[in-house]
């Protein structure tokens, strides 16, 4: 599965097929290499931050996604109108389409990926897990190409597996078209919801069926890759703190396994994407049983991550730079041994939602207070004044804090939410991040995936949240008093 040409190729200038915050941090990598840049906006997006950041923007169609950053001819045309050559993806929307993959090479454009024929194997769970197998890699007891309830209650039978369950959508992810089954009379309604949930997103009704782990904890592998043969992992990440099934929370390394556990998982990692032919920065996820201490392939993601600035921060690696290494066919000039993480660093995703219900909260950012600080990382995909339109993912910002130990990185993140910044005319997600990383669960390394579900009531009951009438009431007080008491020594 490798390119079948790895002579050099020069990044002249780059289009970002996306929008928001993974638009707006390639453009910050491509400052820095001084090589020029072009976003693709739609019409709600004309005065979004990655529009008014690149060097030039064009204009790609109306709100939905389908007539705008998931069409595939408007990217590649805008790209070859702007004379850009090569395209970058980001994450979400066309970042793992190989068709889209295929067609940008097709066009004579340098695709920032992995190969359009690794994206399709990986993208396929059915067969993600046969080739994981293949590069002995440990994957969940299950059973593939699922037509009915029947074939599950046999494979349950003959296996001796237990209840619960999950049921997965064979294609795509992110959480879509995965239902988890408690018992035989959930079993039928979950296989239908599964099917209709997995055609909806992705356009494919097969399905796959994996025991559940408990008590399971999400550990995933960064790992780069260039067209020489050279792979190299840039250690784990945990990602267990999850809402709906999507991450919330991430940090670098896993509080959850020792050194010879972190050397296994990140080999393991590295195996397996030198089997498939990986060539670009990538993600192998494992779920980690935290009652047998093993670990089982779950999927590669064959894009950048959201959380890749996290490794960043603890190796001091570029990634989104060795993915334009890679795809100019440049030889990185490091190796393992060279790779040593010196610090702790830890995630939150701000995103526009109310954190009582995950509902989405749309509208205009009337008020915008980055948090600044030692130890602060911020990356920016809005600004004060600008719109979250509702026709996209919600996230808007995330922040990373780092120090030299896990119980620094959570004592600067405790700073950067609950003084540092401010977010009004949207509700977000900060009230619920403030009091999981206050959560004594949360402090000693002890959750699983299902903390949140949970700890819900008593993570909401922590919330101390603030707004405009807070402030407003703050000064009502303050004329009040003065009124009353007259003129004060200090003032």
């Amino acid at each position: 599965m490798k390119r079948q040409d790895n002579k050099p190729q020069k990044i002249k200038k780059v289009l970002i097929a996306n929008r928001g915050v993974p638009a707006v941090r390639i453009i910050h990598t491509c400052r820095d290499r001084m090589i020029p840049t072009t976003a693709v906006y739609s019409t709600p997006d004309r005065l979004a931050l990655h529009a008014l950041m690149a060097d030039s923007a064009v204009h790609i169609g109306d709100a939905p996604p389908s007539e705008s950053y998931l069409n595939a001819e408007k990217i590649i045309g805008a790209a070859l109108k702007s004379e850009a050559n090569a395209i970058h993806p980001g994450w979400g929307f066309l970042a793992e389409n190989a068709d889209f993959a295929r067609m940008v090479i097709d066009s004579g454009l340098i695709w920032i990926g992995p190969e359009p024929e690794v994206i399709a194997a990986m993208g396929d769970k059915i067969r993600a897990k046969k080739l994981a197998i293949k590069a002995n890699v440990p994957t969940i007891p299950g059973i593939s190409d699922v037509s009915d309830v029947k074939q599950i209650k046999q494979w349950m039978k003959e296996d001796e597996v237990t209840y619960p369950i999950m049921i997965k959508a064979a294609a795509g992810g992110g959480g879509k078209g995965m239902v988890k089954v408690e018992s035989d009379k959930q079993l039928k309604t979950a296989f239908s919801q599964a099917k209709s949930e997995a055609f909806k997103a992705f356009g494919d009704d097969k399905l796959l069926a994996e025991k559940y782990i408990e008590r399971g904890r999400h550990i995933e592998v960064q790992v780069v890759a260039d067209q020489h043969g050279n792979v190299f992992h840039l250690y784990e990440r945990e990602c267990t703190l999850q809402r709906r099934n999507q991450k919330i929370i991430e940090e670098a390394p896993s509080p959850t396994i020792n050194d010879d556990l972190r050397n296994e998982i990140c080999f393991t990692a590295v195996r397996l994407m030198r089997e498939i032919g990986y060539t670009t920065a990538g993600t192998v996820e494992f779920i980690f049983d935290s009652n047998t201490r093993r670990f089982y392939f779950l999927e590669v993601n064959t894009r950048l991550q959201v959380e890749h600035g996290v490794t960043e921060l603890i190796t001091g690696k570029d990634i989104v730079g060795l993915m334009l290494d890679a795809a100019e066919g440049r030889e990185f000039q490091f190796r393992q041994e060279e790779i040593r993480p010196n610090r702790w660093a830890l995630e939150c995703r701000i995103n526009a939602e109310d954190p009582r219900t995950f509902s989405p909260s749309f509208g205009t950012i009337t008020r915008l207070k980055a948090p600044l600080g030692p130890g602060v990382r911020v990356a920016m995909g809005a600004y004060e004044g600008a719109d979250i339109p509702p026709y996209y993912d919600s996230l808007f910002m995330l922040i990373m804090t780092a120090g030299p130990a896990r119980d620094d990185a959570i004592r600067v993140m405790d700073r950067t939410l609950s003084r540092n910044l401010r977010v009004e005319g949207v509700k977000t997600l900060a009230p619920l991040l403030l009091s999981i990383i206050r959560h004594k669960a949360f402090k000693s390394g002890e959750f699983s995936t299902k903390f949140i579900e949970d700890h819900m009531d008593e993570l909401v009951s922590m919330f101390r949240e603030h707004d405009s009438e807070d402030e407003a009431l703050k000064i009502a007080d303050y004329v009040a008093r003065i009124s009353a008491l007259g003129p004060q020594d200090w003032m």
